[in-house]
């Protein structure tokens, strides 16, 4: 209930603080990570060449012989398996904004003292693992299952790495929220 000698705004200011820090940071993330896209145009940008070739990497310890390409003129990096293109990997894929949404929680949760610190290096590098892991999982699933790999890709596979998102949330917020 509200107190009636509160103003909205004072009831409510560690709500709306939060919000304001998080909309703002994701706000410029998005904001660069659109420069930064847009100035390798028309070629895919490094990072998602750089996680295709991570995923080729890990198909190829699996022993899935893969190779990772990049097309040019085009905004993606395919990986191929046997000659044949099986999963175009766009900016979108490259799991950078769900870092930017992640870090941005982090920032309006706040504080990040030295004690936290390590906390946001090693999330992202999680969150960078199970973008991998959904690549590579979708690789077999274009390979095996096509006829699913639309339903996979938009709505599994986003949960998934939102789920784990989540559970970095959950976790941040219990070790390191306020009491």
């Amino acid at each position: 209930m509200i107190d009636s000698k509160k103003s909205f705004f004072e009831e409510f200011k560690p709500t709306i603080w939060f919000l304001g820090k998080f909309i703002g940071f994701y706000f410029i993330g998005s904001l660069l990570y659109g420069v930064y896209i847009t100035s390798y145009e028309p070629e895919a940008d490094p990072v998602t060449n750089v996680v295709t070739r991570h995923s080729s990497w890990v198909l190829n310890i699996l022993g899935w012989h893969s190779i990772a390409l990049n097309y040019e003129g085009k905004p993606t990096t395919a990986l191929e398996y046997h000659g044949r293109g099986i999963v175009s990997v766009y900016e979108g894929c490259n799991g950078l904004n769900v870092m930017i949404v992640f870090l941005s929680f982090i920032v309006a949760f706040g504080p990040v003292n030295k004690k936290a610190a390590w906390f946001a290096p090693v999330s992202l590098a999680i969150i960078y693992i199970t973008n991998l892991a959904r690549i590579v999982f979708l690789f077999f699933v274009v390979l095996y299952f096509p006829r699913y790999t639309y339903y996979l890709h938009k709505y599994f596979f986003t949960a998934f790495i939102y789920l784990v998102v989540l559970l970095l949330w959950l976790w941040w917020v219990k070790k390191y929220g306020k009491k």
